[in-house]
C-alpha cells in the first residue's frame, strides 16, 4: 500500500473517506441533539452511496484503459480499490455499532422505541397486517419475485431490498415500495411511541402468506454507476447527449453491493451471480439499508430534539436601501450566507428583471433549485425583453434534470441559454448586469463561493459579493463573452480565472512569500478550501514550508497534502471543521509584507478546478470587507469544539486546548448578530 500511504500525498479517496468518518462522529457527538445526529447518520449513508457512484466507478473505469493512459490517471487502481473496501468495511462496522447501541438506545430514553417485527405485539401485528394489506400489498409483486439460481436478476439502483434463500438453487426477491414513507410509526395510548421500519412490516407479512417456507430475510442494496460516459465527450452536443444518458443511471454497471452481514456465504454466491457481481463489489452491512431515509425519521413526541433555530439574519442592505443598485453604486456589498439571508441576491435579479434602465443580465448557474424565485425573475427579465444570457452547466452531478428544466423556461421566455461546451465545466458563480443611465451604460456584477440556490443558501456556509468596481465589472463580462465564443482568452489583471491565468497567480502569489521568508521578513499563507489535492500545488506548498512560510489551511473534505512531515511540512498546520452547516466558501489570503492580500471565489486547489474548468477568484478591495472575512476567519482557526486536526494519518483527532471554548459557527453567527444594522 506504499502507493496509497506516502509521506508526500494521502490518496484523494482515502481522504475522502476520511471526510465522511468527521460525519460519523457527528453522529456520536452528544452536543448535537438526537435528531441533528440522526440527520447527521443519513448524510454519511447518502454521502457513501454517492461515492459509490461516482469515484467507484471512475476507478473502475480506469481499470479498463491501456496501461500507459491508465499510469496517467491513477496508479494501481485494483490496490486502490482493495484499500478503499477496506476503509469502508471498517467505516460500516462502526456505524452499524453506533446505531445499535447508541442512536436507538437513545431514541428509547425519548420514549421512542424502533422495533423489528420479532418485537410487535399481537395489537401491532394486527395493525401491521392491516396496514400491508391496505398499502403495501398491491405494491409487491410477490408473483414474480421468485427465481432459481440459473436466473438473472435485475435491482434498481439505490433501491432497498429484501431477499431470502428457499432452497440451494431457489431465493425469493422483494423490493421494498420507493414510493411508500420508510418508517411506521403504531398508534400510541401513552407518551411512548414504536416506529417500525415497513421493511418489518413486509417481513412480518410475508412470514404469514408463506407460511409453508422457511424463511429468513436479509436486506439488499445496489449502487450503480453514476457517471454518464459518453462517448467523445470533446465534440457534438452535450446538452443533447446528456439528456439521453441521464436514464442509463439506473441501469449502468454495479459499483457496490451492500448485504447484511448475517447472510450466509453460501447464500451470497448465489446473490453474485444472480446479480452479475463480485466478491470484490460486496460489502457488509448492517439489517437495513438507505439510512439516507432518516433525513425523514419521524419524530411523534412533543419534544424539541433539533438544533436550537439559527434563522437567516437580515442584511443591513436590506433595510438600509431601497434599491439594491443604489447600495452597490455607494460601497461594494457582501454577503454571509447562511448567517446572514440570500434575499439581497434575489432582491437585485428582481429589481433587476423590473428595472426599465437594466438592458443586459449575464448570468452562470450551476445547481439549480427546483423552485426558485430568483430563477423566475432570470425568466420575467427575459420575457420582458432585456437581453438575458444564462450559461447552464448541465454536468453538474445529480443536479442536471432540474438545470435543464430550467434552460427550457429561460429558453421560453426569450433568454438565450448556453449549455456547458464538450472538454470544459463551468463552475464559476457570477452574474453581470448592465444599466442604461443618462445615455451612460453602468455595469454591476457578483461573485460568490456558492451556488444560485435558496435551499443550499440555507445550509452552505458561502460568501457572495456585489460590485460596481469598473474593471472587475468589466473582467467579468470579458468571460462571459468567452462563454457566448466571442472572445477566446479573457484578458484579467485583477480577477484569477482558470483555467486562464488562476493557476500562474497563485503561484506567483506563494512564490511571494517564499521569497519573504528568504529575506527574512515575516511570511504566511492562510487559505480555506473544500479539497486540496493538486500535486503541483501541494509541492509548492512544500516548498514554502521548507522556506520557512507559516502555512495555515482550513480544509473541510478531501486534502491530500500530508502535513507535520519534518524537512517538508513541519510548517504546514490544518484543520477542518464539520459542523451543522456545511463549510463552502473559499478564501486565500496572503502575508504580501504586511500588506494582506484576500482573494475568495469558487474554485478549490483540485486539478479539475485550476486546469479544467472556468472558475472565478476575486480580489477583497473593500477595507469594510476584507476585516469581516479576515474576522470570520480568525474565528474559525480558533474553533476548538468542532474542528478536527488533519495530520499525517488523518485520524480526525479533535483541536483540544486550554483557550475558552469556541463553535466556530455559532461565534460567526454571533458576529453578524452584532454588526450595526
Amino acid at each position: 500500500m506504499a502507493s496509497l500511504y506516502n509521506n508526500k500525498y494521502y490518496h484523494r479517496d482515502l481522504s475522502w473517506l476520511r471526510f465522511n468518518h468527521r460525519v460519523l462522529q457527528e453522529m456520536v457527538d452528544k452536543r448535537n441533539p438526537l435528531y441533528e445526529r440522526i440527520k447527521f447518520m443519513a448524510i454519511f449513508s447518502s454521502n457513501l452511496d454517492e461515492f459509490f457512484r461516482v469515484r467507484v466507478s471512475d476507478i473502475r473505469q480506469i481499470k479498463v484503459l491501456d496501461k500507459p493512459l491508465r499510469k496517467k490517471l491513477i496508479t494501481k487502481p485494483n490496490a486502490v480499490l482493495k484499500e478503499l473496501k477496506v476503509q469502508v468495511d471498517k467505516l460500516q462496522e462502526e456505524f452499524g455499532d453506533i446505531f445499535e447501541n447508541q442512536i436507538i438506545p437513545d431514541l428509547k430514553q425519548e420514549g421512542i422505541s424502533l422495533i423489528k417485527y420479532k418485537d410487535f405485539t399481537k395489537k401491532q401485528k394486527k395493525v401491521a397486517e392491516a396496514h400491508f394489506d391496505k398499502e403495501l400489498k398491491h405494491k409487491i409483486d410477490l408473483k414474480n419475485s421468485y427465481f432459481t439460481s440459473k436466473d438473472a436478476v435485475f435491482v434498481e439502483n439505490e433501491s432497498s431490498y429484501i431477499t431470502a434463500s428457499i432452497s440451494k438453487t431457489k431465493f425469493q426477491v422483494v423490493q421494498i415500495p420507493k414510493d411508500e414513507p420508510r418508517f411506521f410509526v403504531f398508534p400510541s395510548d401513552d407518551n411512548t411511541y414504536a416506529i417500525t421500519f415497513i421493511d418489518d412490516i413486509i417481513k412480518y407479512n410475508l412470514y404469514r402468506i408463506q407460511s409453508d417456507l422457511d424463511l429468513s430475510y436479509y436486506a439488499i442494496k445496489i449502487s450503480r454507476d453514476a457517471e454518464l460516459y459518453i462517448e467523445d465527450e470533446f465534440s457534438g452536443n452535450l446538452m443533447e447527449k446528456i439528456k439521453e444518458s441521464l436514464p442509463k443511471r439506473e441501469t449502468g454497471q454495479a459499483t457496490r453491493i451492500l448485504i447484511d452481514k448475517r447472510m450466509p456465504q453460501a447464500f451470497q454466491n448465489v446473490l453474485k451471480k444472480a446479480l452479475d457481481v463480485s466478491h470484490a463489489d460486496i460489502v457488509l452491512g448492517g439489517t437495513y439499508h438507505n439510512f439516507r431515509d432518516f433525513f425523514k425519521f419521524p419524530n411523534p413526541t412533543k419534544k424539541n430534539l433539533y438544533f436550537e433555530e439559527l434563522p437567516p439574519l437580515s442584511h443591513p442592505v436590506t433595510s438600509n436601501y431601497d434599491s439594491m443598485f443604489e447600495a452597490i453604486d455607494e460601497k461594494d456589498q457582501l454577503m454571509h450566507f447562511p448567517y446572514q439571508s440570500f434575499d439581497p441576491v434575489i432582491k437585485l435579479i428582481e429589481e433587476a428583471a423590473d428595472d426599465p434602465s437594466v438592458k443586459v443580465i449575464k448570468m452562470t448557474m450551476y445547481r439549480l433549485a427546483d423552485e426558485s424565485r430568483l430563477n423566475s425573475a432570470v425568466a420575467r427579465a427575459a420575457k420582458k425583453g432585456k437581453k438575458v444570457v444564462v450559461f447552464i452547466e448541465v454536468k453538474a452531478r445529480f443536479d442536471e434534470h432540474n438545470n435543464l428544466k430550467w434552460g427550457e423556461i429561460f429558453k421560453e421566455n426569450g433568454a438565450e441559454v448556453l449549455y456547458s461546451y464538450p472538454g470544459i465545466k463551468v463552475h464559476s458563480k457570477v452574474f453581470y448586469i448592465e444599466r442604461e443611465i443618462e445615455g451612460k451604460t453602468k455595469t454591476y456584477c457578483y461573485i460568490g463561493t456558492g451556488n444560485f440556490n435558496e435551499k443550499t443558501a440555507e445550509l452552505y456556509t458561502d460568501f457572495g459579493l456585489m460590485t460596481a468596481h469598473k474593471k472587475i465589472t468589466q473582467e467579468i463580462n470579458k468571460i462571459f463573452l468567452v462563454l457566448e465564443g466571442i472572445f477566446i482568452v479573457p484578458k484579467a489583471k485583477k480577477l484569477l480565472v482558470s483555467p486562464f491565468t488562476m493557476r500562474y497567480k497563485f503561484v506567483s502569489l506563494v512564490e511571494n512569500e517564499i521569497l519573504a521568508a528568504q529575506a527574512g521578513k515575516e511570511a504566511y499563507i492562510i487559505m480555506k478550501m473544500n479539497s486540496l489535492q493538486d500535486k503541483n500545488m501541494i509541492k509548492l506548498l512544500y516548498e514554502a514550508s521548507q522556506k520557512g512560510v507559516q502555512i495555515r489551511l482550513l480544509v473541510r473534505g478531501i486534502c491530500s497534502l500530508v502535513p507535520g512531515i519534518k524537512g517538508q511540512s513541519e510548517n504546514i498546520y490544518i484543520t477542518s471543521i464539520l459542523d451543522r452547516f456545511l463549510e463552502h466558501g473559499r478564501i486565500y489570503i496572503f502575508g504580501n509584507g504586511g500588506e494582506e492580500k484576500m482573494y475568495i471565489g469558487s474554485a478549490d486547489w483540485m486539478t479539475r478546478n485550476l486546469s479544467h474548468r472556468i472558475e472565478v477568484v476575486t480580489p477583497i478591495l473593500d477595507p469594510d470587507h476584507f476585516k469581516t472575512i479576515r474576522d470570520v476567519i480568525d474565528i474559525q482557526l480558533k474553533d476548538n469544539v468542532k474542528a478536527r486536526i488533519i495530520d499525517a494519518e488523518q485520524t480526525n483527532a479533535y483541536v483540544k486546548n486550554d483557550e475558552p471554548e469556541i463553535r466556530s459557527q455559532y461565534a460567526t453567527y454571533d458576529y453578524f448578530k452584532n454588526i450595526k444594522q
